[in-house]
């Protein structure tokens, strides 16, 4: 096998764009794939096709989702007061296990970071703020991870709330810097969510 052949990097850089992801990873997958029968390979690529055509994003909270609205916004069993705010859906799936939240969510699918031209509008936060005061919110949670995106767009969310007098706290620091929640284990995001605290403007 020529490692430097086109579609063999096609495929190398395919799964590099998955989360954790290094070289070497994506090789040895690419490597697999390649050492795959011909129905297993496209079996293998029709149970993500199908999968990914199954799911959609929650009208109200852009959580991955069958049904819109999803099962959590749908509940009556959940605070409509609460709010978490998280930056992808992996986020809500991580709390949830966790069993330490009981209220809604809202998925930002990304942090605010210019040099990307990842920007409020990108973000949703306009329907982040109606959603706010649709629901006469008490609380809004800001679970973004503690890197510098994550504490920019946490002071973001912070400013723009503060103008309609909604309380605005961080879960607490437990969760490791530059980490997502998905890598975070229950028993830190339960003292997060229990430690957090006023985002100071």
């Amino acid at each position: 096998m020529v490692v430097d052949d086109k579609f063999f990097e096609k495929l190398v850089n395919a799964f590099r764009k998955l989360p954790g992801v290094g070289r070497k990873s994506a090789e040895r997958y690419a490597m697999h794939i390649l050492s795959m029968g011909e129905e297993e390979v496209e079996n293998f690529v029709d149970v993500i096709i199908s999968t990914r055509k199954h799911f959609k994003k929650c009208s109200q909270c852009k959580n991955i989702c069958v049904t819109d609205p999803c099962k959590i916004c749908a509940s009556n069993e959940r605070d409509d007061k609460l709010l978490c705010v998280v930056e992808k859906p992996s986020g809500v799936s991580s709390i949830e296990r966790a069993g330490v939240y009981k209220g809604k969510y809202y998925v930002l699918d990304g942090l605010l970071s210019p040099i990307d031209g990842i920007g409020p509008e990108e973000l949703g936060i306009s329907r982040l703020l109606e959603i706010v005061k649709i629901r006469c919110v008490d609380e809004v949670i800001v679970a973004t991870g503690a890197t510098t995106e994550g504490e920019a767009t946490a002071t973001y969310i912070s400013q723009i709330l503060s103008q309609l007098g909604v309380k605005v706290t961080r879960i607490a620091h437990g969760v490791p810097i530059g980490a997502g929640l998905e890598m975070t284990d229950q028993f830190t995001l339960k003292e997060a969510f229990e430690g957090r605290k006023p985002i100071s403007n």
